[in-house]
């Protein structure tokens, strides 16, 4: 974003410049790669679980965050890919952190993991 905004006199008022980001195949690459995270900084291995759709239809009735994740739902249940060609026809490339130094980073700055000695 920043390297956008050094050069946002130069761009058009109205554009869109979408990151890919990271493409989980499986739908649990980003899953093992927690696991890996959380496992390397000295935590108890976590267990990869299938997330309860059923419990949160259950209790949508009753919580609004419940039945707008309800609404959201597609967003799992198909693949939905950003296109990132103007970025890098702009930029050049697509700047990324590497996924586990970007969890790393993430987790630990939510008090996520444990500190180290």
């Amino acid at each position: 974003m920043m390297a956008l905004l050094e050069m946002r006199d130069k761009l058009p008022a109205f554009a869109s410049y979408h990151m890919a980001g990271y493409w989980d195949q499986d739908g649990a690459e980003l899953g093992r790669a927690i696991q890996r995270v959380v496992e390397s900084h000295g935590a108890k291995a976590l267990k990869l679980k299938a997330f309860p759709w059923w419990l949160i239809r259950l209790a949508a009735p009753f919580n609004e965050t419940l039945r707008e994740m309800m609404e959201m739902r597609y967003l799992w249940q198909r693949a939905v890919r950003l296109e990132n060609q103007q970025l890098k026809k702009v930029l050049g490339t697509e700047p990324h952190t590497p996924l586990e130094t970007a969890l790393a980073r993430t987790l630990g700055s939510l008090g996520c993991l444990p500190v180290r000695a």
